[in-house]
């Protein structure tokens, strides 16, 4: 990934021709729907309880049944994405070789981010030869900071580390946290300026209360966060909150060349339910235009990651 720098995401929010027009090669409101690409930014793979990929030791949870790239490229080939971000899960720590299967197997349709722990010794060292192993295809490093024991070592020289390893590798940093710790990010968002911020879920609305999530809400001051439309959070679920007002308010203050899209893809996931579950994020844009949505569902991710659409 060539991740965009502040003065290229200035410019590209300011009013970029869109991806899919410049595809299309004509106007962008006339050409943009029927030229766009689909990009999903966020999806797991699994290799269930295979001997051949462990889960690492140290596995916060251990899925069994397998969600594998042959079966992902099927559910994309069935509901029309182009290209896929696999987000290197938990189970395996900072072990990628299920990560680097994935790759292969995906080819040029299919890029990963990794996951490695500023607070033990010695596992960011080993990010630059995962990523010289797989030139083009890691393209973000994704922290957690969503349990209280197993929270990043905010403030400390190791996180800015890792930060700074990532940074040099230009890969973006990959952020999902409850809105509660947000606070302890922005130092390093603020400088590193010029390395992309990619914000995992919405920022997890409904996992923190209305100010703590505004936190994240105006991060939009920083020209290189990009949010992530992605796990829709359930309204009727506590803390029964309506998604649209929120939603609405992060594609006010972000705008369409700073939003992504992610999801749908699981063990059981079928090229239907996977285009079902796009479909639910268009619905939640509905009040954006077409060549917005069409940016948001693809036209940004592709340009942001580097995806080959042509």
């Amino acid at each position: 990934m060539t991740p965009l720098n502040r003065r290229q995401m200035i410019r590209y929010t300011a009013g970029a021709f869109p991806l899919s027009a410049a595809l299309a090669g004509g106007n962008p409101d006339a050409t943009e729907t029927k030229a766009s690409v689909v990009v999903d930014t966020h999806l797991h793979c699994f290799g269930g309880l295979d001997t051949q990929f462990p889960y690492h030791s140290r596995a916060p949870y251990r899925p069994e049944p397998k969600a594998t790239p042959e079966h992902l490229l099927r559910c994309m080939d069935g509901a029309g994405v182009h290209f896929a971000v696999v987000v290197h899960p938990e189970p395996y720590q900072d072990d990628h070789t299920y990560l680097e299967h994935c790759l292969q197997i995906g080819s040029n349709r299919l890029k990963g981010t990794c996951l490695f722990f500023s607070d033990r010794p010695g596992s960011v060292d080993r990010m630059a030869s995962l990523v010289q192993r797989n030139p083009g295809q890691i393209v973000a490093a994704r922290v957690h900071a969503y349990a209280p024991k197993r929270l990043p070592p905010f403030g400390t020289k190791e996180l800015r580390h890792l930060w700074k390893t990532a940074a040099g590798l230009g890969l973006a940093m990959q952020l999902h946290f409850e809105p509660r710790y947000a606070a302890g990010f922005e130092p390093l968002i603020r400088e590193f300026s010029d390395t992309t911020v990619i914000i995992d879920h919405l920022g997890r609305p409904m996992q923190g209360t209305i100010r703590e999530h505004d936190v994240v809400v105006r991060w939009t001051r920083f020209p290189n966060t990009v949010m992530k439309v992605s796990a829709l959070p359930d309204q009727n679920r506590y803390p029964h909150r309506e998604l649209a007002p929120i939603v609405r308010n992060l594609t006010s203050a972000f705008g369409a060349d700073r939003l992504i899209y992610g999801g749908g893809f699981n063990a059981q996931a079928t090229g239907e339910s996977y285009k079902d579950y796009r479909e639910q994020v268009a619905n939640v844009l509905s009040h954006m235009s077409d060549a917005d949505q069409s940016r948001i569902l693809g036209g940004t991710a592709a340009k942001l990651f580097g995806f080959k659409t042509a």
